[in-house]
């Protein structure tokens, strides 16, 4: 064991099983999510996770909306509606339709801006997308299945402020879908990532 230099209060220790798991985590696909999703019980610990994130001046710049299934059946009617009068395709409009219908539940991760001068709103933007990932994370971590998905019904501003009620200002970061696994998910390609790593020594 290395010497440990006067005045380190907390050693570094490995935390074998939190390391195993972030580096073997996997989003599933959002379509092969089923029933039984958490209930509110079971998401609550899930959504205190989320929020343990980097959060410059305490502003706490997000929020949830937790879609349960007549939120979920109200936003796919939404979807469908604002489909038909902006003439998407049928295409478009099923991606945007079925991210609700099909799901057992979803949380709209929503960045809220707070007015400070000391804290870039960068940093509030990046901080609301650490809330999504570790949205995410938790959820995976509680043994569901979980994926985050944005879309046309998070990027399309006039829907989103209509359909979920959205404050000036006020955006979609992502909807983050959760359920049960019913197929095991392929694992994927991953990035080299001693080729992404400049060493500044």
């Amino acid at each position: 064991m290395k010497d440990i230099p006067p005045g380190t209060v907390n050693p570094a220790v490995r935390n074998e099983t939190v390391m195993e798991f972030l580096l073997t985590r996997r989003s599933r696909p959002a379509k092969t999510l089923r029933a039984p999703a958490p209930d509110r019980a079971e998401l609550m610990p899930i959504l205190t996770a989320a929020t343990r994130v980097p959060d410059h001046g305490k502003l706490e710049p997000w929020r949830f909306i937790v879609l349960e299934r007549d939120g979920l059946d109200r936003l796919a009617a939404a979807a469908a509606s604002h489909a038909d009068k902006t003439g998407m395709t049928a295409d478009q409009a099923g991606k945007g339709i079925s991210q609700f219908s099909e799901s057992p539940l979803a949380v709209a991760v929503i960045r809220v801006p707070r007015s400070t001068e000391k804290v870039p709103e960068i940093e509030q933007i990046l901080s609301a997308g650490a809330v999504g990932i570790s949205l995410v994370n938790a959820a995976l971590a509680s043994g569901w299945g979980a994926c985050w998905l944005t879309g046309w019904p998070a990027h399309d501003h006039a829907f989103a402020t209509k359909a979920l009620g959205l404050q000036p200002g006020e955006w979609v970061v992502g909807f983050v879908h959760i359920g049960s696994e019913s197929v095991e998910p392929p694992e994927r390609p991953r990035p080299d990532v001693a080729s992404l790593i400049t060493w500044a020594g």
